[in-house]
């Protein structure tokens, strides 16, 4: 256990009215309104709490109350997805990606990004806070959906992209989750809870071709898929060539009847969630 931090009488109040409201992520108002100090002097205050290391700053104006069993040499940022619902600042933000993946269970290996869409751009598309590297991507407003929440600690929720939207956006984007190979274990991974006929819902809706084509290779591949489900996908693909794996060598293809530049076979697919 950390030791005992001891606090002046405004900082007590502070920190245990904080607690008492259950809001360990507070304000400059929150200082100004629970110590009735105002504006350089509740300022001052919070500089002098983040140099004790009882609380840490998230962003500018923003903070997070460090629990006392933290050691003071460590770099405490609290939960990374509670946090990157804080620096979005947005009510229509989401956790995708990779990150929406490890949410889910779809995972098999730690991450170190938090990759977070908005509806807006973000002043910066990378921000690291303490040992987490947060990472924003935009995407229209009218293109959110399929979002659900989700608890990530005993009282905090955030906005994250359910199964079938995550496996649409990865296929979308594979650099974001580190290429086709990884959705394509956590698909199989989560096979149990995924919804065909969702999916295929989504698959009109989000209208990308080279999502319909990537899906429907990986879901014959993998045997996933009835003849008559796969034939509703081929009926929304055009009859353009898509890399499958942008981010692998194009030295070796694979034919296929998705008219994809197939780079990985349906046997490597096969040997991969086997392993």
């Amino acid at each position: 256990m950390g030791k005992t931090k001891t606090l002046g009488s405004v900082s007590a109040k502070l920190i245990s009215s904080l607690y008492s409201i259950n809001k360990v992520i507070f304000t400059i108002a929150d200082i100004e309104h629970i110590t009735e100090l105002k504006g350089g002097a509740a300022r001052d205050l919070a500089s002098k709490l983040i140099k004790r290391a009882v609380i840490a700053r998230i962003k500018p104006g923003k903070f997070i109350i460090i629990p006392q069993d933290v050691g003071e040499n460590v770099s405490y940022i609290g939960n990374w997805y509670v946090i990157a619902r804080e620096i979005a600042n947005s009510p229509d933000y989401y956790v995708s990606y990779y990150s929406a993946m490890d949410i889910h269970n779809m995972l098999t290996h730690p991450i170190t990004t938090v990759f977070v869409t908005t509806p807006r751009q973000v002043y910066k598309k990378q921000r690291i806070v303490g040992n987490a590297t947060f990472e924003f991507t935009y995407m229209n407003k009218k293109n959110i959906w399929g979002i659900e929440k989700i608890w990530v600690t005993q009282s905090e929720q955030v906005r994250v992209s359910n199964i079938e939207r995550t496996i649409i956006d990865c296929l979308y984007r594979p650099k974001y989750c580190g290429g086709v190979m990884e959705i394509i274990k956590g698909l199989w991974i989560q096979k149990e809870k995924l919804e065909f006929n969702k999916l295929l819902d989504y698959l009109k809706k989000f209208n990308k071709f080279v999502v319909n084509k990537r899906l429907g290779y990986i879901l014959e591949s993998l045997n996933l898929a009835s003849i008559n489900y796969l034939d509703q996908i081929r009926e929304i693909i055009n009859d353009e060539y898509y890399l499958f794996d942008p981010l692998l060598s194009t030295e070796k293809t694979y034919k296929n009847s998705w008219k994809l530049i197939a780079n990985i076979s349906p046997d490597e697919m096969r040997k991969n969630v086997s392993t």
